[in-house]
């Protein structure tokens, strides 16, 4: 809602992209939290939030279809066996992904290119 980007607090700051990130993260060892990740990022999509959080979850949905497309595919290729190359290749997506938009809302800065599908 404001132009200004308001400067991060110090320490370590649980804003709302930060905590999807964060659930994107530890679907690789919890399981279903990628799930409760887009739900929240297509909720709080809705409701009213600074000018850099937008960019964030329009990001952060991507990566989830991202992953859901890859592990599918994926999972479909395993029996040509390549299908383990392009699951690890999807992990390795999602990962980075998830990583540089949790630095960028540390920041509480926009995601350079919101739509790319890639990193």
């Amino acid at each position: 809602m404001t132009d200004n980007p308001t400067p991060a607090p110090a320490g370590f700051d649980f804003n709302r992209p930060t905590i999807i990130s964060l659930l994107y993260l530890s679907q690789f060892f919890i399981g279903l939290t990628g799930i409760v990740g887009v739900v929240l990022a297509f909720v709080w999509r809705s409701e009213p939030m600074e000018d850099w959080e937008r960019s964030h979850y329009t990001y952060l949905i991507n990566t989830f279809w991202i992953g859901l497309a890859g592990s599918v595919i994926g999972v479909l290729l395993l029996f040509v066996l390549i299908g383990v190359l392009v699951l690890l290749a999807t992990m390795v997506l999602v990962i980075v992904r998830s990583v540089l938009c949790l630095l960028n809302a540390q920041k509480r800065q926009p995601m350079p290119k919101p739509d790319s599908w890639l990193a």
